[in-house]
């Protein structure tokens, strides 16, 4: 019923930039209220990195505050994370949750994830 598909991973050398999308689509209507960008990397446990939520109010993890950027646009129905200055600390699988308002219901959906590679 709903896909939620990540982009923008790769790999980059460390003090680069990257941008993460995460598109939800839907054959019904609903509305996106809440995203988060996660990531695990080999051997650890996934870890929030950064949320929005419907009013707009953003959260981040202490090892990514001041360098990486949630946003969204409501329009395209899509939750951005614009990371810079990387680090091969940085360097995991990027998962994207969205909350996400059908009828009366609301559900949370997980994308596939985005390799995310930084090398020193």
């Amino acid at each position: 019923q709903v896909q939620v598909v990540e982009s923008g991973g790769g790999l980059v050398q460390a003090g680069g930039s990257l941008r993460l999308s995460c598109v939800t689509t839907s054959g019904r209507t609903f509305t996106l209220n809440a995203g988060g960008w996660y990531r695990q990397a080999p051997g650890k446990q996934r870890e929030l990195v950064a949320s929005i939520n419907s009013n707009g109010n953003l959260g981040y993890a202490d090892s990514v505050k001041g360098r990486f950027t949630i946003s969204r646009d409501n329009a395209k129905n899509t939750v951005y994370l614009q990371m810079m200055s990387l680090k091969p600390e940085d360097t995991a699988v990027y998962l994207c949750n969205v909350a996400v308002k059908l009828g009366d219901y609301t559900y949370s959906y997980w994308g596939q994830g985005t390799q995310v590679t930084i090398s020193s």
